[in-house]
């Protein structure tokens, strides 16, 4: 499945839990994630997409660390099959 249309599945999965996956782009800072997750109750993480099989480049896992460190939660999507339980977990945390 292509990339594009994961990311597509994602921020409508997340639009019917009552929450939105918002593009994030952030000018000066190449390797951030791709979208910013928001859930109710103020729950949110960031969410790398990616094709099938495919990883991160070593800037994005540098950043995702940066991120992590600041405490915030970073996920990798490759699989469509992953968007339940990564949406299950930000809205648990």
């Amino acid at each position: 499945m292509r990339e594009k249309l994961t990311e597509k599945i994602l921020t409508v999965q997340a639009r019917k839990r009552g929450g939105i996956a918002l593009k994030f782009t952030s000018p000066g800072m190449d390797g951030m994630p791709d979208r910013l997750v928001l859930m109710p109750g103020g729950r949110m993480a960031f969410v790398e997409v990616k094709a099938p099989g495919r990883k991160p480049r070593p800037l994005q896992e540098s950043r995702h660390s940066m991120l992590r460190r600041l405490g915030f939660r970073v996920y990798v999507l490759d699989s469509r099959e992953q968007i339940g339980g990564i949406l299950d977990e930000i809205q648990s945390s």
